[in-house]
C-alpha cells in the first residue's frame, strides 16, 4: 500500500507529485537540498493544491508530504519514493512525524500571530527527516494581515523546508502568494471510484456505498460519514424533504428555523466535550486552587480560550449550514435535470417521490431561480449575515419560486 491509495481519481496529480517526489529524493541523496533546486526540476518549495470540497486537496497534500520523508531502501533500488510502510511515510500520514506540521484550524480565520509561530517554526532544520514539512489544509481561511506573514516565507523559504498550501480555487489564496507556488488542480473524484475506496478500505457494504457516494457527488468524506453515520442520513433525509415544506409562510418560517436549531445543535455536540476538557486544562497549567478558583491575573487568559471556542463553535454551525444547503442545491439540480428529461444520474435517488412532485408543479426557470436563492443564501452567510435571516429568506424565494 503506498502512500497514493487514497488520493482517489487524481492520477494526473499522482503522477506530478510522484515525479517531484523523486527529483526531491535525488536533491536530498546527493546532498543538494541546501543549494537552489536545479532548473528542470519538477521539485519546488512551495506548492498550491486546489479543487472542489471532497476531491481530496489536503489528501493529497499529506500523501506527497510522506513521499518526500520517505527512508524506504527500494529507493536505491530503483523504487519511487512514498512506499507507505517505512516509517518516514507512516508517521507522516497519521501525524506523528517530527518535521511535519499539518495545519487546520476550527475557527473562522487563521490570523498574524499563528502564522508568525508557524513562520518561524518552517526556517529550522529537519530534526529526523529529509524535509522540514508544512501542510497548511485552509489557506484560504488566512487573514490579510496573515497572508502578508507568509509570503516572505513562501518566497524565500529555508533550504530544506517546503510549504503545501490547500485551497478550494485560486481566487482564495493572495496573488503574490499564489504566483510564488506551483498549482496543483484535482478534480471531482468520479461516484464508482468513491464508492470502491469506501469498500475496499472502509468495509462497508457495497450497495450503501454506492447509494452514498452517489448522493455526496463524490466527495469522499461526506460519503464516509454518510455511509457510517445514521443521524447523517436522518438529516440529509430531513433536509430533502424542506422543498415540500415551503407551499405557504408559516412553513417557509417553521424549516428555516428547524434548519438553524439543526446546525446549532451540532455545533454544539462537536464542541460540549471539547470545550470542558480545554477549560478543564487550562485551569489546571495556570494553577488553578483545587476548589476552582483562578489564580490573579489569569482572567484575560480564560477569556481568550472562552473567545476562541466561541468562534469554533460559529465556524461548526456554518460548516453545518453549508452542508444542508450543498444537499439543498443537489436536490433541484435533480429537479431540473427531470424537468430537461436529462439522462445524467439522479444523486437523491432515495427521494424520487419528493423529485417528482417538485419537477412536476414548477418550470426549469423557477428551479434555476432556486438553485440561486440557496445560492445567495450561501453567499449571506459568508458576509457574516444573521443565519436566521438568511435562511428565511431563501425559504421564501424558494416558495416564490
Amino acid at each position: 500500500m503506498s502512500v497514493w491509495d487514497d488520493l482517489v481519481g487524481q492520477d494526473r496529480v499522482q503522477e506530478q507529485l510522484s515525479a517531484a517526489a523523486r527529483d526531491a529524493d535525488a536533491l536530498v541523496t546527493a546532498g543538494a537540498a541546501g543549494e537552489s533546486v536545479p532548473p528542470g526540476s519538477t521539485m519546488t518549495h512551495a506548492w498550491l493544491f486546489t479543487g472542489p470540497p471532497g476531491s481530496g486537496r489536503s489528501t493529497a497534500a499529506r500523501a506527497f508530504a510522506a513521499a518526500l520523508q520517505c527512508t524506504s531502501p527500494d529507493r536505491a533500488l530503483g523504487g519511487a519514493p512514498g512506499c507507505g510502510f517505512c516509517d518516514g511515510c507512516h508517521t507522516s500520514l497519521i501525524g506523528t512525524h517530527a518535521d511535519v506540521d499539518v495545519i487546520r484550524t476550527d475557527l473562522l480565520s487563521i490570523g498574524v500571530k499563528e502564522t508568525r509561530e508557524l513562520v518561524r517554526r518552517a526556517q529550522l532544520s529537519p530534526a529526523v527527516g529529509r524535509w522540514q514539512v508544512i501542510v497548511m489544509e485552509d489557506a484560504d481561511r488566512l487573514t490579510e494581515g496573515a497572508g502578508n506573514v507568509l509570503l516572505k516565507a513562501v518566497e524565500e523559504p529555508a533550504p530544506r523546508t517546503v510549504w503545501l498550501l490547500c485551497a478550494p480555487s485560486l481566487e482564495d489564496v493572495l496573488p503574490t502568494i499564489r504566483s510564488r507556488c506551483r498549482h496543483l488542480t484535482l478534480r471531482t473524484p468520479p461516484v464508482d471510484a468513491v464508492a470502491d475506496v469506501l469498500v475496499r478500505r472502509d468495509g462497508i457494504d457495497p450497495e450503501r456505498a454506492a447509494s452514498a457516494a452517489r448522493a455526496t457527488q463524490g466527495h469522499i468524506g461526506r460519503a464516509r460519514r454518510l455511509a457510517t453515520d445514521e443521524r447523517a442520513r436522518a438529516r440529509r433525509a430531513a433536509v430533502l424533504k424542506l422543498p415540500l415544506r415551503v407551499e405557504d409562510i408559516g412553513g417557509c418560517l417553521k424549516a428555516a428555523q428547524e434548519l438553524i436549531d439543526t446546525a446549532t445543535e451540532d455545533a454544539k455536540q462537536a464542541s460540549e466535550e471539547i470545550d470542558a476538557k480545554e477549560t478543564e486544562d487550562m485551569k489546571a497549567a495556570l494553577g488553578a486552587a483545587a476548589g476552582g478558583r483562578m489564580p490573579r491575573g489569569t482572567a484575560g487568559v480564560m477569556k481568550e480560550l472562552e473567545d476562541k471556542q466561541k468562534r469554533r463553535k460559529t465556524r461548526t454551525q456554518r460548516d453545518s449550514l453549508d452542508l444542508a444547503l450543498t444537499e439543498l442545491t443537489g436536490f433541484y439540480r435533480d429537479v431540473l435535470a427531470l424537468q430537461f428529461g436529462s439522462r445524467i444520474a439522479i444523486a437523491n435517488a432515495d427521494a424520487q417521490d419528493a423529485l417528482d412532485r417538485v419537477a412536476r408543479a414548477s418550470t426549469p426557470e423557477r428551479t434555476l431561480r432556486r438553485i440561486e436563492a440557496v445560492s445567495a443564501c450561501r453567499r449571506a452567510l459568508d458576509r457574516n449575515v444573521a443565519p436566521l435571516l438568511a435562511v428565511e429568506a431563501m425559504t421564501m424565494a424558494l416558495r416564490a419560486g
